[in-house]
């Protein structure tokens, strides 16, 4: 099947959207009645107060779907029984990206082809997860390994791995604006308006690590744009020696969240070149370093590697 096109000037799905609508008005219906509250259907609006925020204090898994998607409706389902199973461990989230055209242009900025597409939001940070549909069994092991991975690094939520919460509790935090407005224009694909807040809170505080991170992220964003993700990866298969070639397929690999698959290409990169080509592989490898936490392991093997490749 085709990859759909998510790039569509804005054009809006009237019926998508009114389908939408229904879905969310019954899920609120069964909410109030005493039912799952654990899954959410969320729009361009909502994104940033249903997801963002509410991934400072539970894990949010993202479920990116359409109408048309036959696998969608095979995974769909699995993911709500799994949310429901949870008990408020993590809240499954679902996007229909015909009704909501800002978030399916994000995907897209972020190298993802086609749906169905999960990503998981951990205190406000958007990470690829599950591409393509998968049996439950499956399904299930890959969230129980999540969960053990993002238990390991230490960057789940408080308290948020041992015991669920109310999905329909408002989280009562004072968010700082400027902050507010860089996850919401991130998370809307507005790069621009993203690049300027997060330079507004580097002005005021240079080590702010969210921010440095947020920035790296924009123009991670901004190089993947309008890549054939495919073709610039064949692009470095055929051409080992172009720095040029394997930093683009580094970028494709690490917006993919193949973080290590993109840091061991720069690495061998810095390994076979010389001279400019050389300094510019490890001056991008740097680079996509400040798009993770500075305590996060794979930087601290990245540079031993990197260490070691020069020297």
């Amino acid at each position: 099947m085709p990859s759909p096109d998510f790039s569509l000037h804005g054009a809006i799905d009237l019926g998508a959207r009114q389908a939408a609508a229904k879905k969310q008005q019954e899920r609120q219906a069964a909410a109030a009645n005493g039912g799952d509250t654990y899954v959410v259907d969320v729009t361009d609006d909502t994104f940033n107060t249903e997801v963002v925020q509410k991934s400072r204090t539970v894990p949010v898994l993202v479920d990116f779907w359409a109408e048309w998607c036959g696998p969608c409706k095979q995974l769909s389902p699995i993911l709500e029984k799994l949310a429901g199973e949870a008990g408020g461990r993590w809240i499954l989230a679902k996007v229909d990206i015909e009704a909501n055209p800002q978030l399916g242009a994000y995907m897209q900025q972020m190298g993802v082809r086609g749906i169905p597409f999960v990503a998981v939001v951990v205190a406000g940070q958007l990470m690829p997860f599950l591409n393509g549909a998968a049996p439950e069994a499956q399904v299930r092991q890959a969230i129980d390994q999540l969960f053990d991975a993002l238990r390991q690094e230490g960057i789940l939520p408080d308290g948020a791995d041992e015991q669920g919460v109310d999905a329909g509790e408002p989280v009562a935090e004072e968010a700082d604006p400027v902050y507010e407005a860089a996850e919401t224009a991130l998370a809307q694909g507005d790069l621009d308006a993203a690049a300027v807040a997060f330079r507004q809170i580097l002005e005021k505080a240079p080590q702010d690590d969210y921010a440095k991170r947020g920035l790296a992220l924009v123009e991670l964003s901004r190089r993947v744009q309008g890549h054939d993700t495919e073709q610039v990866l064949r692009e470095a298969a055929d051409h080992p020696d172009d720095a040029v070639a394997q930093t683009r397929a580094a970028d494709i690999e690490m917006v993919s969240g193949d973080i290590d698959a993109a840091f061991e290409r720069l690495v061998a990169t810095v390994r076979r070149t010389a001279g400019d080509d050389r300094d510019a592989a490890r001056a991008h490898l740097l680079g996509l370093f400040d798009v993770l936490p500075a305590d996060d392991p794979r930087i601290a093997k990245g540079r031993r590697a990197l260490q070691s490749a020069l020297f």
